[in-house]
Formats: C-alpha cells, sequence, structure tokens
C-alpha cells in the first residue's frame, strides 16, 4: 500500500503535460477543427480592423489638410466677395479634391449660379428666402454624401469589436465541450487530459480579445476625427450662406 502511495506522484507528474505541448503555438496547431476555425475568422476580422483603420485614418489625414488649404483659399482677402472671386475658387477647386468642404463649396456655387440666372420673381414674394433655401439644402445634401462616404467601412471596426469577444468565447466553449468528452472516452480527470484542451480553449478567447480591443480603438479614434470634418463642414456652411445672403441675395 505505501510503496502504491510514495508512486503515485511520480506517474501523476510522469504523466504531466510538457512545456513544449502547452506552448501557445503548440496549442493553436493541435486545436480542434473548430477552434481553428474560430481563430482564423478573428486574424482576419484582426488584420481587416488594421486594414480599415490604416486606409481611413490616411484619408481623413488627408481630408483634414485639404480643408485647411480650401478654407484659407476661401477667407484670402483679394478685394472683398465677388462674382468674380467665386468663380476664381471655382475654377481652382481640382486642386481641392480631397477637401469636403470644397465638395459643400462647388454644390452651393453652382445652386447659386442657378438662382440668379433664374428670371426675377413676381413683386411681393420672397424670393432671397426662397433661393436662399435652395442653396442650404444643396450644401446639406452634399455634407451628408461627403459624410457617408467618410464613415465608410466604420462598421467593420464596430462588429469586430462588438462581436469578436463573443466569437472567441463560441471557441472556448467548443474547446471545452472537446476536453469533457475526452475525459469521458478515457475515462480519466487527469491533468495530460484536461489541460490541454483548456488551454487551447481559452486561446481562442485571448485572440478575440486581441482582436476587439484595437477595433474599439480604432473606432473611437475614427468616429471622433469624423466628427471633427463634421463639425468643420457645418461651420463653412453657415459661413457660406452668410456670404451668400449679405452679398448676393441682398433685398
Amino acid at each position: 500500500m505505501n510503496d502504491v502511495i510514495l508512486a503515485s506522484p511520480v506517474l501523476l507528474q510522469g504523466s504531466a503535460p510538457t512545456a513544449e505541448a502547452l506552448s501557445i503555438t503548440q496549442l493553436i496547431l493541435d486545436a480542434g477543427p473548430v477552434v481553428k476555425a474560430v481563430m482564423l475568422v478573428l486574424v482576419l476580422m484582426g488584420l481587416a480592423s488594421l486594414f480599415v483603420f490604416g486606409a481611413k485614418a490616411v484619408r481623413m489625414a488627408r481630408a483634414r489638410g485639404a480643408n485647411k488649404r480650401f478654407l484659407d483659399a476661401f477667407w484670402a482677402d483679394e478685394g472683398g466677395w465677388s462674382t468674380e472671386r467665386l468663380e476664381a475658387l471655382y475654377a481652382g477647386l481640382d486642386g481641392f479634391k480631397a477637401a469636403p468642404a470644397a465638395a459643400l463649396f462647388r454644390a452651393g456655387y453652382v445652386e447659386l449660379a442657378k438662382v440668379m440666372s433664374a428670371p426675377p420673381p413676381p413683386p411681393g414674394t420672397d424670393a432671397h428666402g426662397a433661393d436662399l433655401d435652395n442653396v442650404h439644402r444643396a450644401l446639406r445634401r452634399t455634407s451628408v454624401t461627403e459624410l457617408t462616404a467618410l464613415e465608410t467601412l466604420l462598421p467593420v471596426l464596430a462588429t469586430t469589436g462588438s462581436t469578436a469577444p463573443f466569437i472567441g468565447l463560441f471557441g472556448t466553449v467548443w474547446g471545452i465541450m472537446d476536453s469533457f468528452i475526452g475525459i469521458a472516452a478515457n475515462k480519466s480527470a487527469g491533468l495530460d487530459v484536461v489541460a490541454p484542451g483548456i488551454a487551447e480553449a481559452l486561446v481562442a478567447t485571448a485572440i478575440g480579445l486581441v482582436a476587439a480591443i484595437p477595433a474599439v480603438m480604432f473606432y473611437n479614434a475614427l468616429v471622433r476625427r469624423v466628427q471633427v470634418l463634421e463639425a468643420e463642414l457645418d461651420a463653412f456652411a453657415d459661413d457660406f450662406l452668410n456670404v451668400v445672403r449679405r452679398h448676393f441675395l441682398r433685398s
């Protein structure tokens, strides 16, 4: 009896999994097909998040830089506001293709040109109020279009941030189920049976968190940049309407 008791710890120690067997790489290679599929999906989601963040960060940086250059040109004092000055700004819009504010100016200028070339309204009508509303609608419509283009692909980051942990948790639950099935099949609850399955299952959750946390940070950063650009566009639209009201649609 004593010999058996003394020998049992040695047997347990010999049956324990080695450090190499529990390395992250080996756990991933030894994982079941479902857990491997979950890990692959999470890796692809993480890579997609990196790509979206890089592409949108570059796009928004260009938009802010081009916006600043266009606004500097718009507010440059060249003898006050006149039709010739607006025409000169409109002719030079090709140099500000990345600027959302330039797109707003283009839409507002085109609508203003239509308004000013239209025949005079009947006496007693509030023509200038209606004309200003037309310009405002053109600016608002273009602002929505530009902001929608800036927000394209941001749902990829939001989806990754919200679903990746749950996808990883699914892989973990499936791996633990496999571990219990292995315990039942081997009729043994030793460390060599339990540890690898539990460890590889937890790797899926870890990969899910690694994919989700940066995605949430990227999403918040890009949404903040979109909000800043939206504020700039709203301010420019109000300023452009004031210029039109004071210098081009006066009674």
